[in-house]
């Protein structure tokens, strides 16, 4: 067992959690914050992206009691006051999400993205975005979605 404090999307939270847990099994079992989704348990998809103290990482396969002393926000974290992210805005606008199931992970990987490379190009975007797949949209939109944002943080 391991003693964890963490601060997640603002709140602290300290609890004893076995040493095998998974974060993403943390966030959705023990938090229940179900936005981080699981695709498929071997850091392949992307769905289940947070930021771990400012950083895009895959749930996942990243051990919670690693984390001990972190902040990590997930996607309910990005909105403030109830208002949308401007990465969520810009997701609904441009219809850049179909299924929804891998949203929660691109929004969290395009945002870090935007901290690291305020103005990215087309190619910088689709090349960040490499390890988040959607089975759906066919990433056009996701991507007009991006540069959207980008004129707007």
């Amino acid at each position: 067992m391991a003693k964890l404090k963490l601060k997640i999307n603002g709140k602290e939270i300290s609890k004893e959690i076995a040493d095998n847990i998974l974060l993403s099994d943390f966030l959705r079992d023990t938090l229940l914050l179900t936005g981080t989704h699981v695709g498929c348990d071997t850091s392949q998809c992307g769905a289940c992206v947070v930021h771990l103290n400012g950083n895009s990482v895959k749930s996942c396969t990243t051990l919670v009691a690693d984390c001990n002393g972190a902040e990590i926000t997930t996607i309910e974290g990005l909105s403030n006051n109830g208002s949308m992210h401007v990465m969520q805005e810009s997701f609904k606008k441009h219809h850049g999400l179909q299924c929804g199931f891998c949203t929660p992970g691109m929004v969290m990987s395009a945002v870090d993205l935007l901290q690291k490379n305020k103005n990215p190009n087309e190619k910088e975007i689709r090349d960040w975005l490499e390890g988040n797949i959607c089975r759906c949209t066919g990433y056009q939109n996701i991507v007009a979605a991006v540069k959207d944002a980008a004129s707007k943080m």
